[in-house]
């Protein structure tokens, strides 16, 4: 997640690209929402499930205004964004492994009962439904040169954010993944 934050930040910052952003932040998130589940373990600082269950759900919520106001700004600012041969391959990749992450962190949080990890699992959901946004917004933006496409996709996914947060806050698994 680390490497996937790293490389979509620097594809966003050369590109402008709000989508790319999205994709970038949220994979920040996931490694705080996993933070959080591993937390709950650490004998010196104990979190509830319930407590780290709410803490990802919140950190969805943050991340669907930030995408909104990112999205929003580039379009009102009329900044172009340009197409990203970086940004596609990192989106292509995330497309590929987070869908079988969440699977694995779904299937353990059924075995082990743990609310927080469940929680976890609908942000590597949701890291595979924005990858696939921007990958969407990308490649538009680089087969068509229709620069606004990208802030739209960015927008296109704060609905799913949105849902996928109440999600987590009930400490539910999503039935996507």
């Amino acid at each position: 997640m680390l490497i996937e934050c790293g490389v979509s930040g620097f594809a966003a910052w050369t590109a402008h690209s709000p989508a790319i952003l999205a994709f970038g932040v949220d994979s920040f998130v996931e490694l705080l929402s996993a933070a959080v589940v591993l937390l709950q373990f650490a004998p010196s600082f104990s979190i509830s499930e319930y407590k780290a269950a709410r803490a990802s759900a919140v950190l969805l919520f943050v991340l669907a205004f930030t995408v909104a106001a990112i999205a929003v700004l580039t379009l009102s600012l009329r900044i172009q964004p340009q197409p990203s041969r970086v940004g596609i391959a990192i989106s292509i990749a995330a497309l590929i492994a987070m869908p079988i992450l969440a699977k694995l962190k779904r299937r353990e949080a059924r075995r082990s009962n743990n609310v927080a990890l469940a929680a976890d699992a609908v942000q590597s959901a949701t890291c595979a439904y924005l990858a696939l946004i921007a990958l969407t917004g990308l490649s538009c933006n680089e087969a068509f040169h229709i620069p606004w496409i990208d802030s739209v996709a960015a927008l296109a996914a704060v609905p799913i954010l949105i849902k996928e947060g109440r999600t987590a806050w009930r400490g539910q698994t999503c039935g996507c993944c």
